[in-house]
C-alpha cells in the first residue's frame, strides 16, 4: 500500500454518516493521516429526523457540527465539499470544485437518497426524508397547510390542506402518521379559530398487504389498530399511479391533498457510478464479505451504500448495521496496516426492530421476543436516547420528550425557511 512522505497511511472517507464516522472512530490511534469529506457540515441521527420534520424536535437536537465531534483527533482532516467522481487508477477522489484527494485506502459511505420508483417529478409534490433539508421542507408545508386552511374560504380547498398524505408504510411512514395525527387531533385544535384541525385526514398508504412488512404479522396488526384509533385511514394493496400539486391518484381514485411525504422506498447514492462497480437493482454496490470490492481491496463501501449480505440474507440499511459496517472496515483496515490477521467476514448483528405509532404506543421485536404497547413506547425512548451522540444531546431530546408528554405540545413548531431551491413550492391552490 501506498504511504504518504511523512510515513502515514492515507485514508480518505467519504460520508460522515453512521458508517463513515464509525470507521473513523475506529481508526483512532492506528497511525493513519485521515481525510473525512462530506457535502454537508454535520453528523445527523436519521432515526429521529420524522420528529424535526413534525415539529417534537429542533434540528439541532439531531445533529453535531462534525469538526466539533472530531475536533481532538489531531490525524482527521474534515473538508466540506461534494465528490463527482473516484479515479480508482489514480487513487483520487474528485470533488466539485475540481480538487482531487490521493487515497491509500478508500471508504465509500455516501448513504442513500429516496426514489419514487422512476417517477422522478413526483419528488416536488412529495418529498422524501433523508436529510435536515427534508425534514424542514415537510415541517413548513405541514404547518403552511393548517394556517392555509384557517383563511380559505374554499370547503373543497380546505379539505385538500387538511388531507396529508404518506406514502410508504414502513417504519418512517407508521412514525410520520401518528404524529402529524396527534398534532392535527391533539395539539393545535385550540390553537386556530376558523378551522377545525380535527377534521384532518391523515392517510398512510402501502402497495403492499400490510404496515410495517419487516415486523411479525401480529405487531404489524397491532400497529395498524393502534394507527387507527388514532383516527389514521390505512390504505392497502395499491400503490400511487400520480402524485401532482393537485393531491394523489391510488387504485384509480383522486385524493386532493396539499401535503404529500414520499417514505416508499430509497435509491444508492452515485457512488456505484463513480466506482463501475457491480450493484443490485437499488443501485447499492455488491462488496466482499471484508465490506471492500472484489476487484480492489483497497476500496470499502458501507451503509446504505453497499449491498452486503450476512448469514445468507442482505443486511438492512438501519443504523445499527451502518455503525457495525464502520467498525468492520477500520479492524479491517488496522490489520492490514499492522500485519496481523485479517479478522472474520462481517456479520450483521441484529439489534432488533424498533417503531413507534405515537403516543404511548410502540412496538419491538427481537428474534423471538415481541413488545407492543407503553412499556415498548418507553423502552424505544430509552434506546433513541441512549445511541444520540453525546450527553448534551441526551439530555436536550429526554427533556424535549418529557415536555411533550406533560403538556400534549410541542415546542418546533416554526416556519423558519422558504422551500430548498431543488424544489418548487407548491401552490397555495392546485393549477386550473
Amino acid at each position: 500500500m501506498g504511504e504518504t512522505q511523512a510515513g502515514q497511511h492515507r485514508v480518505v472517507v467519504i460520508g460522515a454518516g453512521f458508517a463513515g464516522l464509525h470507521a473513523v472512530m475506529g481508526l483512532q490511534g492506528a497511525g493513519c493521516d485521515i481525510t473525512l469529506i462530506d457535502q454537508r457540515n454535520h453528523h445527523l441521527f436519521q432515526p429521529l429526523l420524522y420528529q424535526v420534520a413534525t415539529t417534537l424536535l429542533a434540528t439541532s437536537d439531531i445533529a453535531w457540527p462534525i469538526r466539533s465531534l472530531l475536533r481532538d483527533r489531531k490525524d482527521v482532516t474534515t473538508l466540506l465539499g461534494t465528490v463527482t467522481d473516484i479515479d480508482r487508477d489514480a487513487k483520487q477522489v474528485v470533488l466539485k470544485d475540481g480538487g482531487r484527494i490521493p487515497y491509500d485506502t478508500l471508504i465509500v459511505a455516501t448513504g442513500a437518497r429516496h426514489a419514487c420508483f422512476g417517477n422522478d417529478g413526483w419528488e416536488t409534490h412529495a418529498p422524501g426524508l433523508k436529510t435536515l433539508e427534508d425534514a424542514t421542507t415537510i415541517r413548513r408545508r405541514l404547518l403552511l397547510a393548517f394556517e392555509r386552511a384557517e383563511r380559505t374560504d374554499d370547503p373543497a380547498e380546505r379539505d385538500a390542506l387538511l388531507t396529508f398524505a404518506v406514502i410508504g408504510a414502513g417504519p418512517t411512514g407508521v412514525e410520520l402518521v401518528g404524529i402529524i395525527a396527534e398534532l392535527a387531533h391533539r395539539v393545535l385544535p385550540r390553537e386556530f379559530r376558523r378551522v377545525d384541525t380535527r377534521k384532518a385526514r391523515v392517510l398512510l398508504i402501502e402497495a403492499g398487504p400490510a404496515i410495517l412488512p419487516s415486523f411479525s404479522r401480529g405487531l404489524s396488526d397491532y400497529a395498524a389498530r393502534a394507527l387507527q384509533r388514532q383516527g389514521v385511514e390505512i390504505m392497502l394493496g395499491d400503490p400511487v399511479t400520480e402524485c401532482s400539486a393537485r393531491g394523489i391518484v391510488v387504485a384509480g381514485q383522486t385524493i386532493p391533498s396539499r401535503t404529500i411525504v414520499w417514505a416508499a422506498g430509497v435509491q444508492a447514492s452515485r457512488a456505484r457510478d463513480w466506482l463501475k462497480a457491480e450493484g443490485d437493482r437499488a443501485g447499492r454496490v455488491i462488496v466482499t464479505p471484508e465490506l471492500a470490492l472484489a476487484d480492489d481491496p483497497a476500496v470499502f463501501v458501507l451503509g446504505d451504500t453497499a449491498h452486503v449480505t450476512s448469514d445468507g440474507k442482505q443486511v438492512p440499511g438501519v443504523a445499527p448495521a451502518a455503525k457495525q459496517q464502520g467498525n468492520h472496515a477500520a479492524r479491517v483496515i488496522r490489520s492490514r496496516l499492522t500485519g496481523k490477521p485479517a479478522p472474520a467476514p462481517f456479520r450483521y448483528r441484529n439489534m432488533g426492530n424498533l417503531a413507534t405509532i405515537g403516543r404511548n404506543s410502540a412496538v419491538i421485536e427481537y428474534g423471538r421476543f415481541r413488545m407492543s404497547g407503553w412499556l415498548a413506547w418507553w423502552l424505544w425512548g430509552f434506546a433513541h436516547v441512549y445511541f444520540l451522540i453525546n450527553a448534551r444531546s441526551r439530555l436536550s431530546v429526554a427533556l424535549s420528550w418529557l415536555w411533550v408528554f406533560l403538556s400534549r405540545n410541542s415546542t418546533a413548531r416554526l416556519i423558519t425557511q422558504n422551500e430548498p431551491r431543488r424544489r418548487a413550492a407548491p401552490p397555495d391552490k392546485p393549477p386550473e
